[in-house]
């Protein structure tokens, strides 16, 4: 049988390697969390409505004003696809390709299936970082193996931000996808540490990995 590597793995060698290597290690649960803050990407019409108190009372990460003015916009610019968006032909279907696998938190039904997946983090300014990237690309591609049919776009969902953004599958997001792939098979043991430890403030688990990070107050 070939080895398939699951998409948070996928993600996270895109982000830092060497926190591959201590998850494989720690096998950690998803935090509460991340779940109460996905759980927002299937309540967008409510929340659209929804009042500054009721907004308030949610797991957003902004307030409740520019909550709404994003989740508004990200209707706009995706219209054709909203009522998939917020109510997908399935919710959370796990998908084995040809070598990755996972589980699609939704399966749009368009022309074809289109995969999108949720992240309970920020989003950049435009666009999607790079581990959302790499996992929306390896969802798609486990979706077009699984349904025999090309699927060339993805959405990338930061719900307590109410932002969307949408990942084609051009050359270059194929090559991150190829990197990350390559990146999993050859960890055997502590991957370097990264040189950019602005990646490094928030990880939990900078003590064990013995990287030193600097406060501004220090810097100054």
């Amino acid at each position: 049988m070939p080895t398939r590597h699951p998409f948070s793995e996928l993600a996270t060698a895109a982000y830092c390697p060497r926190q591959l290597y201590y998850r494989r290690r720690d096998d950690a649960d998803v935090p509460s969390t991340v779940s109460e803050r996905r759980d927002l990407a299937f309540a967008y019409d409510r929340l659209l409505g929804a009042t500054d108190a009721e907004l308030a009372a949610e797991p957003i990460a902004v307030d409740p004003e520019r909550y709404r003015t994003t989740l508004a916009r990200s209707k706009r610019s995706f219209e054709a696809v909203w009522d998939e968006l917020t109510a997908p032909a399935e919710r959370d279907r796990l998908v084995t390709g040809r070598e990755c696998r996972g589980v699609v938190h939704k399966v749009l039904s368009l022309d074809t299936p289109v995969p999108s997946v949720l992240s309970a983090g920020r989003p950049p300014d435009s666009g999607a970082w790079r581990p959302q990237r790499v996992r929306a690309v390896a969802a798609a591609k486990a979706l077009s193996w699984a349904h025999r049919t090309s699927v060339e776009r993805a959405f990338v969902e930061y719900p307590a931000y109410g932002a969307v953004r949408e990942v084609r599958l051009t050359t270059r997001r194929k090559t991150e996808y190829r990197s990350a792939v390559r990146t999993v098979e050859s960890i055997d043991g502590p991957p370097p540490r990264l040189s950019n430890r602005e990646k490094c403030g928030a990880c939990a688990y900078r003590e064990r990995c013995g990287v030193k990070t600097r406060s501004l107050r220090s810097l100054l």
